[in-house]
């Protein structure tokens, strides 16, 4: 056995302050009626700053700021000078990539391999992606003048905060929009960053504003009346009480919500490849991704060899420090979550299901959870049925494609799937049946910007990214 030498990343790129204010209309301001609190490290929990959660009189003056923007300079901007600043975005962000890699993965707790070769690479393709689009907009087939909303209100999630922050901003402002953003309370950092990038790029002040803040933050600002247009990334059932609150009103909504992703392994696929891609779709950023395959259902002839496999690929994970360029696993991101997918877990073997872990030692200090494989599962397992969103699998059986399809449907979700199988028509055949807004081929969790991702049922509706994330922003 090869043993991993300590590989970590210098974490002295990184300047945190001691605290942080609010980013409205173009600069840091002290908040009005919010208060402050801290936001910790997952993986030591070390506190890390002091963050202003803001209140309702905070979020009525970033709105305020938006719309003054919007009225009086972004709106009137043509298309290619909007994309000016896209440009000069993305580019900040590449060239801070490293800074803003290593902070992400301090206040969020994935490993700094996923935060360097997949978060930030994509936050630049999205702003470079949406920048080609703000002077074609008339081309998008959306009518020869497409226009904007005017203010959209985003709240965003803690599983991918720069990330999630790129899919909402990029097209709001690439399509003449101006933004009121609000990240997680458990991962504000990266975002106030990009508050930094905003001003080097000398962006008009009040076109982007950023409140941080937990869900009161976020309640006051998506039924803001000075709102034009609301996206939600989080949970069904805040997203229920966002649809809710908005029902009957003017404002537009877009809804990205939770998911029980099928992984569908057929007798005939390439089991190599698809272990890594099993590994891929549900212990990528430790589960904690809304479109994760959470549910492997394999061909019941080749079941017992490809849990072999996996069981055996399983061994080989490093789970520890998310400094560490050798890490697989890091830290789960909050005591909350991790309370929740140590219940569910527990539940799962209540009800009969078989838990397994490989041999794995947990830090003592940070949040932290073992990659779980359950076997012996049925439908009527809460663990197949809810969105734990860790790094838990749970494994059932079919004999036929029918029952596969059948198997993958039967879920209140609809955000993604997989498929594994060497016949190409077998895949086209199961995509036209499969109920989610993504599926992928011998492949999973691959995203680029110029392809659209939303999902069906209660995983929500709109999409984002592609020339259709554009219509979502526009008065069409």
């Amino acid at each position: 056995m090869f043993e991993y030498a300590p590989a970590p990343e210098s974490r002295s790129i990184v300047d945190i302050a001691p605290s942080y204010g609010l980013f409205i209309d173009g600069e840091m301001v002290d908040p009005i009626d919010g208060h402050p609190f801290k936001t910790v490290n997952p993986a030591t929990e070390e506190v890390l700053s002091e963050v202003v959660a803001a209140g309702p009189a905070d979020v009525d003056r970033a709105v305020a700021a938006a719309r003054r923007a919007y009225e009086e300079v972004w709106s009137r901007l043509p298309g290619r000078e909007r994309g000016k600043y896209l440009f000069r975005i993305a580019r900040l962000v590449q060239e801070r990539s490293r800074e803003l890699a290593v902070l992400e993965t301090i206040d969020n707790g994935k490993p700094i391999r996923e935060s360097r070769d997949v978060d930030l690479p994509l936050v630049a393709a999205h702003f470079f992606y949406h920048a080609g689009w703000a002077d074609k907009l008339a081309y998008a087939g959306f009518g020869p003048d497409p226009r904007p909303l005017g203010v959209a209100g985003q709240v965003i999630p803690w599983n991918f905060p720069l990330l999630m922050l790129a899919w909402k901003v990029a097209p709001a402002l690439a399509t003449g929009n101006t933004v009121v953003l609000k990240p997680a309370e458990t991962t504000p950092l990266t975002a106030l960053a990009f508050a930094d990038i905003c001003r080097q790029a000398e962006l008009p002040p009040g076109v982007v504003n950023i409140v941080t803040g937990a869900g009161d933050t976020g309640r006051a600002l998506v039924e803001h009346p000075g709102v034009d247009k609301v996206a939600f990334t989080g949970s069904t059932e805040v997203g229920r009480q966002i649809a809710r609150s908005l029902a009957g009103s003017r404002k537009k909504l877009t809804l990205e919500l939770g998911g029980k992703a099928a992984n569908v392994v057929f007798d005939d696929a390439p089991l190599d490849q698809a272990v890594e891609g099993i590994v891929n779709g549900i212990f990528f950023n430790q589960g904690h991704v809304c479109c994760a395959g959470s549910r492997l259902l394999v061909q019941e002839s080749i079941a017992e060899e490809l849990l072999e496999r996996l069981k055996r690929r399983l061994r080989t994970l490093r789970l520890g420090d998310p400094l560490d360029k050798n890490t697989d696993i890091g830290a789960i991101n909050s005591q909350a979550q991790l309370d929740k997918i140590r219940t569910l877990s527990e539940i799962g073997e209540q009800e009969g299901a078989e838990r397994w872990s490989p041999p794995c030692e947990l830090p003592e200090r940070g949040y932290w959870f073992p990659p779980t494989v359950f076997t012996g599962v049925s439908q009527a397992h809460r663990i197949a049925r809810e969105e734990i969103f860790g790094p838990v699998l749970s494994v059932l059986t079919f004999r036929t494609p029918a029952e596969a399809v059948e198997k993958a449907n039967n879920t209140p979700y609809g955000l993604s799937a997989g498929v594994w199988t060497e016949k190409g028509s077998r895949i086209l055949w199961m995509a036209q049946r499969l109920r989610a807004g993504v599926v992928w081929a011998n492949t999973f969790n691959r995203f680029d910007p110029t392809s659209p991702f939303g999902g069906y049922k209660e995983s929500g509706f709109g999409r984002e990214g592609g020339r259709h994330g554009l219509e979502a922003y526009l008065d069409v």
